[in-house]
């Protein structure tokens, strides 16, 4: 496996590749990797002949009073891990290949990154759009894979890849839980363990709101209300949002007529947490 930290490498590496009609899987992360990104590997080593994972923090998508310095890394396990599912390439650049002095152009997705948490976050999206264009210049590829947990963002990628003709695929593969229900996320680990059951009250709220909808509920105002009553009946928990949303536009819905997303944003102590269910597809949780 192959470690590349600089983006003109990267991108001469890639273009060999293309050259030689091999197909280019891409994962971009964050790094402190768990298995729901080991899911998104797998997947991607079974549709490329090579496999390339991006570890970088990106500082454009943190707000100045968010945890860009105290998120987690550990880059000799996030190693090993790529490793133990074939990857073939570690992009793994340093601030200065992604940013060099005097940058100054970025990515604005308008309609979708208007809601949730782009009104809690302002500037995220913005700064997520703005890494995976570079990412996907960098890296070439054929087809990337994203989790569906951060929905929204899952939404702004595929909608910035077709508004720019970007020619790759992009890829939305379901959230990784762990064994009692939570969602899988490298910000699980800020998690105190008298915090562990209040955090919980994400993906339990989502089975309400599943059985409400196969019971017949289309009432978006009764299904939040419904979810935010049980989130606030836990202790360390505040609700950043609870909205339902039309899952191509990401606006709000009144009732549930077409395709909707119940997208929950929490803080549980240190952590802040994100959950979704799209109505209709199956749940298994706890």
């Amino acid at each position: 496996m192959r470690i590349i930290e600089s983006v003109k490498e990267m991108q001469e590496y890639s273009e060999a590749l293309r050259n030689t009609e091999h197909r280019i899987a891409f994962v971009p992360t964050m790094g402190y990797l768990h298995e729901g990104h080991l899911s998104l590997m797998r997947e991607g080593r079974s549709r490329g002949d090579c496999l390339t994972i991006s570890i970088y923090v990106n500082p454009t998508q943190f707000g100045p009073s968010e945890d860009l310095s105290s998120y987690p890394r550990d880059f000799e396990k996030d190693r090993k891990l790529c490793e133990s599912v074939g990857a073939d390439v570690i992009l793994f650049p340093p601030d200065r290949e992604m940013y060099p002095e005097n940058y100054q152009t970025y990515v604005d997705v308008e309609g979708v990154t208007r809601n949730l948490c782009g009104l809690s976050r302002p500037g995220h999206f913005r700064g997520v759009a703005t890494v995976c264009a570079k990412l996907f210049n960098i890296v070439k590829p054929h087809v990337s894979f994203f989790g569906k947990k951060d929905y929204q963002q899952l939404v702004t990628i595929k909608r910035m890849v077709k508004d720019l003709n970007m020619d790759m695929e992009v890829v939305g593969l379901p959230t990784v839980r762990e064994k009692d229900g939570l969602a899988m996320s490298s910000r699980n680990t800020y998690l105190k363990p008298e915090e562990r059951e209040s955090a919980l009250s994400l993906s339990r709220s989502l089975k309400k709101a599943k059985q409400m909808y196969d019971g017949g509920e289309r009432n978006a105002a009764r299904i939040i209300e419904e979810v935010t009553g049980y989130i606030k009946s836990f202790p360390h928990t505040r609700i950043d949002y609870v909205q339902i949303c039309d899952t191509d536009t990401m606006k709000d819905m009144d009732a549930l007529k077409s395709e909707a997303v119940i997208a929950l944003a929490v803080r549980v102590g240190k952590a802040r947490l994100i959950d979704n269910y799209v109505f209709g597809e199956p749940l298994s949780i706890p």
